[in-house]
């Protein structure tokens, strides 16, 4: 970080403003504090923070009030609300005005602290020079070094000393699993179990014991007692995939985990205890779930502290030529990749994400007869979704049309939102960085 950071936290009680306090000022921080949301504006008038820490519910000024005056005055600093437990219409509202974050009481000091550290980090990045790709891997095992990779290893990075759950959401095929494996390596966890559930594969009943384990004679076929995953990575990392398609009575389970980081085995009553880092994946839209009343309100709040939105490949083509490479050298071959070809591929919208650049890969290899792949060896879909005439070598049409249309939903986020970084990079589904990004590379300016 860039100087000693200065926060501001906002409370009524003097008790929690003196812990959280200590616990920033022990980080290397400049704490000021304040009572209420109008000494809280007085001392934003005169110092410009990092970060604003606020509780909700205060006299005079509350901390949603606090939020709009701020928001009027311009874009605010990074915003975390606190809220109390079952909150969460109050939280949305938060995050609608622009709050970056928010906290559910009663939270872990360690979660507070990852949250205001990436809360600076994000703010000083906004405001800087889009980060410069570089030769290196953004993170071990994923290839790339776009400016939203980059962005996806700094959140890991930060967030793999902690913790904390770790929420990471994308389409299929974009490398969420790579991610998870990256949280765990990068954890002081690294030498303890790493192991993964994919919980849309199986059966409810099947999942449960897959999860908790069970007793012998649980149910028929059950003739030992099973350990399940949360004690086998006892110490170590949890990786959930898929866990939009988690029914709602294995739910209130794993909440209670989360929870007490208590359990029993099916067909059990011993209570049994776990030291486990979940880290959860999905390519559903959770929040749409919880208002359909399919994925559970409070779990989602709980899985939900940090987030990694891996962004799908049509969004970084210029990873494209590197991920190729690794593709060719990993099937033994140095079949060559003419610029016909890589044009079509740069051009392709890629649905299967990743894991369908590796099959087209693997295809042209079955499919070539020479040295060099063929655009004629491409899938059908590709050839007739890119649209090339014959003889182009480069896509500069069809890539001006798509900038073009990511340009325009760009702008109208940014004019929604009233020109506000924060609530137009939720609505678009990106981090801040990627959108700052974004902006300077579209040349998009707030109006005078």
């Amino acid at each position: 970080m860039a100087g000693k950071p200065r926060i501001l936290i906002v409370d009524d009680k003097a008790s929690m403003r003196d812990m959280l306090a200590m616990a920033l000022a022990a980080k290397g921080m400049e704490v000021t504090q304040a009572e209420n949301g109008a000494k809280a504006l007085e001392a934003a008038k005169a110092t410009r923070f990092d970060a604003i820490v606020s509780d909700l519910k205060m006299p005079r000024l509350d901390g949603l009030g606090l939020l709009r005056a701020l928001s009027e005055k311009g874009e605010p600093p990074p915003f975390i609300m606190i809220t109390a437990h079952g909150s969460v219409k109050d939280a949305v509202e938060a995050m609608s005005l622009g709050a970056s974050d928010f906290m559910e009481k009663p939270f872990e000091l360690a979660e507070f602290e990852f949250k205001v550290e990436r809360a600076i980090e994000e703010g000083r990045a906004a405001g800087a020079p889009p980060p410069k790709p570089s030769g290196e891997e953004a993170l071990p095992g994923l290839i790339g070094s776009s400016p939203q990779l980059i962005e996806v290893a700094d959140i890991v990075k930060r967030a793999a000393r902690s913790t904390v759950p770790v929420l990471i959401l994308g389409e299929s095929g974009t490398g969420k699993e790579l991610v998870a494996r990256a949280v765990h390596e990068l954890s002081p966890r690294k030498d303890k179990a790493f192991v993964a559930v994919h919980a849309g594969a199986l059966a409810p009943g099947v999942l449960e014991s897959e999860l908790f384990g069970h007793e012998k004679g649980a149910f028929t076929g059950a003739d030992s007692q099973r350990k399940g995953r949360f004690e086998t990575a006892d110490g170590g990392s949890l990786f959930l995939d898929e866990l939009g398609e988690i029914p709602q009575t294995t739910q209130v389970k794993l909440l209670r985990v989360l929870q007490d980081k208590t359990f029993e085995r099916v067909g059990g009553s011993q209570q049994l205890r776990t030291d486990v880092r979940l880290v959860c994946a999905t390519n559903r839209n959770l929040r749409e779930m919880v208002k359909d009343g399919d994925f559970r309100e409070d779990l989602f709040y709980r899985v939900n502290v940090v987030t990694v939105t891996m962004p799908p490949l049509r969004e970084r083509a210029g990873d494209i030529p590197r991920l190729v490479a690794h593709f060719l050298a990993k099937e033994g071959t140095s079949l060559q990749v003419p610029e016909p070809v890589m044009a079509r591929l740069q051009a392709y919208h890629w649905p299967g994400n990743v894991r369908e650049l590796e099959n087209v890969i693997r295809r042209c290899i079955a499919l070539s007869t020479g040295d060099a792949m063929r655009v004629e060896d491409l899938p059908p879909e590709m050839l007739e979704a890119t649209r090339l005439p014959p003889g182009e070598d480069a896509p500069q049409g069809l890539v001006g049309d798509l900038e073009r249309i990511e340009r325009n939903s760009l702008l109208n986020a940014l004019t929604e939102t009233g020109w506000n970084v924060s609530r137009s990079a939720r609505i678009l589904g990106v981090g801040r960085t990627a959108l700052q990004y974004k902006m300077k590379k579209y040349g998009l300016s707030k109006p005078a």
